[in-house]
């Protein structure tokens, strides 16, 4: 039987003294998965992703990544760990007034020393992936680009050539279409699903839409109230269990502007693409 690359077990989290934002899951992931997490705001999913690299320290339980127990280590074994997992985020985590190839280069900050990445002094083979990846997603024609002068589904794109720059084992997802228009959200989507796909990597994404998961998953994890309450292949996933699980928030299925006929990628505004975060 496959070893599982991560082992999720009874994993608690408790914000302030009475919120529990996950409530004893366990889970095993498997390599060359591509898992997406489904479920209403508040259900728990982003604490449940930002856990299993350490974004967010659990209340207890253990995550087990590639047979490291992640929620004992510190410091440098944490780093070093961490460095084995790519993250993309909502809203990019692109230094706005740097140009595009050295935004996805920031992926190799963890392997050289900080002289060296202040200089730009990257190693070759090192911006020639770069490069390559930005040809992939379609991106060949703004490497010397300010990162803050794309739209919002170009910056997305950077950051995933950024996430997988840095020769990770494990790629999470944050809700990484969440505030992209559909058209967007599709080329998103496609090229972090193929990339994925093509790295053999083990790919863990948030999403709400039930649709974007159906079409790119391998597996659906639903999560309500911080507790699984599906796990199965996208044929599994009925449409009573997505009612039951959305009941009276239907509308966060749906991406802005979704029910228009024509889509247009709009560029984001610049304050997103500045090193901003949501951790």
């Amino acid at each position: 039987m496959m070893k599982p690359l991560l082992s999720i077990k009874n994993l608690v989290k408790v914000y302030g003294k009475e919120t529990r934002a996950l409530n004893g899951i366990t889970l095993d992931f498997f390599p060359g998965e591509f898992i997406v997490i489904i479920g209403p705001s508040g259900a728990g999913k982003s604490t449940f992703i930002r856990s299993i690299n350490r974004l967010v320290d659990p209340t207890k339980g253990e995550i087990i990544f590639d047979g490291q127990h992640m929620e004992k280590l510190s410091g440098r074994k944490l780093r070093k760990e961490r460095s084995k997992i790519g993250m993309i985020f909502q809203h990019y985590n692109l230094v706005g007034r740097t140009n595009v190839i050295k935004n996805v280069l920031h992926g190799q900050l963890s392997n050289i020393p900080l002289y060296k990445s202040l200089l730009g002094l990257y190693h070759h083979e090192d911006k020639k992936e770069a490069v390559e990846l930005l040809k992939k997603v379609g991106l060949e024609d703004q490497i010397y680009k300010r990162a803050d002068e794309l739209s919002g589904g170009q910056m997305q794109r950077v950051g995933i050539c950024r996430a997988i720059l840095q020769r990770p084992k494990l790629l999470l997802a944050d809700e990484p279409i969440a505030s992209l228009d559909p058209l967007s959200a599709n080329i998103v989507m496609q090229q972090l699903h193929t990339i994925s796909q093509e790295k053999k990597l083990t790919c863990i994404v948030n999403l709400h839409q039930v649709d974007y998961a159906k079409k790119y998953a391998t597996r659906i994890i639903e999560i309500k109230k911080g507790l699984v309450v599906f796990d199965g292949a996208p044929s599994q996933l009925t449409d009573s269990i997505i009612k039951d699980i959305y009941e009276g928030k239907e509308s966060q299925m749906k991406l802005k502007g979704e029910s228009e006929t024509h889509f247009v990628e709009k560029r984001q505004p610049k304050q997103l693409a500045v090193g901003q975060n949501n951790e």
